[in-house]
């Protein structure tokens, strides 16, 4: 296996991704200098989106990219190839022997080019550039203050996956990047309707339940939805391609934490620890409940690490006597490999593993897993959910539950998702997926009654409250649904 990354293929369509490629053009037409951080999870399509998006451009496009575990001679050494290829056509340059001497090379053949010509440098991963005393962190505050920033014609990008790292190092830098950045673009993975467009793109028949079912078990991300097949079903393609010992994503759990982290395995421990929840973990049960993540300083890194990429997710717990601050595990892939692949892999290992996930589908341990998928994936397109709701102005989402009370039968309570409204009123959301409209019969409608009741009397609002539920396939018409649910989301208004 080559040790450079692969190159993303120029000139192809970009599916979404529609307000990022306009702050690339912005940035491109702009009339000064730009410095542009982009960072986001592994095989989000970082690179795919700057390189389609700005090297077909008239002007200079520079480009090299980091490798992880290079040595700084490798890496100057691609950086020479690079440089001679983008403004020496071609031609051999002796290896500088260090990043200011590097940049100093690149700074002279900016002065070569027409003061008219637009020039791109792009830094892809950065923080694999950046070796411990490669002083290519302190080259590039250099040359951007003292030359590249008093050239309009420049456009610098710089890239990474480890998105923790960027927004320290670049982003939110105390040195001499300090508020240097003039946009910063986090690439997310995919929505729902961006996954179905993406599908449809690579020419992968999926309506709107077989999207759905695909982005629970890998998410929205595009190097792993180019990998379905046409020719088979979404459970034949998940079968093979995270169950089969031989399969492109078997191992892609541990690639991802090993790609991206110093201690990966702190960081493994920390997300299964959060994923070990559910319902989601307040952080001092985190401080708690494992050692290895560390306190303090160090454990608020890692949760920021883990967030900044997209693992994890934080919502607020609602009400005065709030607990804090709830964690959740938010990446689909993961989640589905700690539910599902963990649990089995050695016994993947000595077989093929072809049968495991079609024999898992339709059992009560895969009906909760769907349950639980859905909701992470509501809490994803908060937006949509907002849209439908008729919810305008700021109604920001958080969640509530209360503990058993002291009376006997007391029991605790839980609301899944809330919106608290501009318009002195609150919607409480029940979140629920099942294959067919949900059926709300007299012991649902009871149980609804009293969480309703327990979140108006433990927080003591005085506010309006509504209550709305999110089904995949809606809610079955009968009088109690009536009665109790003001409003009705469906899996086809989250696309």
């Amino acid at each position: 296996m080559s040790p450079y990354p692969s190159v993303a293929a120029v000139n192809e369509t970009i599916v979404g991704r529609t307000a990022e490629r306009r702050e690339l053009a912005q940035a491109y037409a702009s009339s000064q200098a730009e410095f542009v951080a982009v960072y986001g999870r592994r095989r989000v399509g970082k690179t795919f989106l700057v390189v389609n998006s700005l090297q077909g451009r008239k002007g200079a496009y520079f480009q090299t990219t980091g490798i992880k575990n290079g040595s700084l001679r490798v890496q100057l050494e691609r950086f020479s190839q690079e440089l001679g290829r983008s403004f020496f056509k071609g031609a051999p340059l002796q290896v500088p022997g260090n990043w200011m001497r590097a940049l100093q090379l690149l700074t002279d053949a900016i002065a070569t080019q027409p003061k008219s010509q637009k020039i791109v440098l792009f830094f892809d991963e950065l923080p694999w550039l950046a070796t411990p005393k490669s002083g290519i962190l302190s080259a590039l505050e250099y040359f951007w203050n003292r030359h590249w920033v008093n050239d309009r014609r420049v456009k610098l990008v710089v890239c990474g996956s480890s998105a923790s790292w960027i927004m320290r190092k670049i982003v939110k830098s105390r040195g001499g990047l300090h508020n240097r950045v003039t946009r910063r673009i986090n690439l997310e993975p995919f929505s729902l309707k961006e996954t179905c467009d993406f599908l449809q793109h690579v020419r992968y028949p999926a309506n709107h339940e077989q999207t759905l079912r695909a982005y629970m078990a890998v998410g929205g991300v595009p190097y792993y939805l180019k990998q379905f097949k046409k020719s088979q079903s979404v459970d034949q393609n998940i079968s093979r391609l995270l169950f089969d010992r031989n399969g492109p994503l078997f191992d892609e759990f541990a690639e991802i934490f090993g790609s991206l982290f110093d201690e990966a395995e702190k960081y493994e421990e920390l997300i299964k620890l959060v994923a070990g929840r559910q319902e989601g973990v307040f952080r001092r049960e985190i401080e708690t409940r494992n050692k290895l993540t560390g306190k303090g300083g160090t454990l608020s890194r890692r949760l920021e690490d883990l967030e900044a990429a997209g693992f994890i997710a934080s919502l607020s717990s609602f009400g005065k006597k709030s607990r804090g601050t709830i964690y959740r595990l938010s990446d689909e892939y993961c989640y589905f490999y700690l539910k599902w692949i963990e649990p089995v892999k050695q016994q993947l290992k000595s077989d093929t593993g072809a049968m495991y996930w079609l024999s898992c589908l339709g059992t009560p341990r895969y009906h909760g897993w769907l349950g639980y998928a859905f909701e992470n994936i509501c809490y994803k397109h908060l937006a949509e959910i907002r849209k439908k709701l008729g919810i305008t102005g700021f109604a920001p989402a958080s969640s509530w539950r209360s503990a058993a009370g002291g009376q006997p039968g007391e029991e605790g309570a839980q609301i899944d998702l809330l919106f608290d409204r501009e318009d002195n009123a609150i919607t409480l959301c029940e979140i629920k997926f099942t294959e067919r409209p949900f059926l709300i019969d007299k012991k649902c409608a009871h149980a609804l009654t009293r969480r309703k009741d327990a979140f108006i009397k433990g927080t003591r609002t005085r506010k309006q409250v509504f209550l709305a539920f999110i089904a995949a396939h809606g809610v079955e018409e009968t009088l109690y649904a009536d009665e109790l649910i003001d409003n009705i989301v469906t899996l086809t208004d989250l696309f």
